[in-house]
């Protein structure tokens, strides 16, 4: 047997919320909608990883969530015109990338990060 997806569920009142974060900051697409559950997707074959921490390293709080991007700049310059509160970074860290914690709309926090 061999794992081929891992789906990431956030609990949300609203899923509509998500578009304005997950679509219009990381470019993500509707790949799914039901109405009580919205999947987005960035149509990119990825790795499945599960990650277990302690801390998100440089002392920082376990994200919820980490995004890999490919332009960290712009997705930064997507969070400050959305006047998204950055609460971490950006900051280049020892291991080799780059990054910056921001909320979303359900509180979860997203490591944005790209590698360096």
């Amino acid at each position: 047997m061999k794992v081929k997806r891992i789906v990431t569920n956030i609990a949300a009142a609203t899923p509509s919320e998500a578009e304005k974060f997950y679509s219009a900051i990381f470019g993500l697409k509707i790949v799914m909608d039901h109405g009580s559950i919205r999947t987005y997707s960035s149509g990119e074959e990825m790795t499945t990883q599960v990650s277990v921490a302690s801390e998100g390293g440089s002392g920082t709080p376990v994200p919820d969530l980490s995004i890999e991007v490919d332009n960290l700049e712009i997705a930064l310059e997507r969070v400050k015109n959305g006047n998204i509160e950055i609460e971490y970074g950006p900051v280049s860290e020892p291991w080799g990338v780059r990054r910056f914690y921001v909320r979303d709309p359900f509180g979860k926090l997203i490591n944005v990060l790209q590698h360096e």
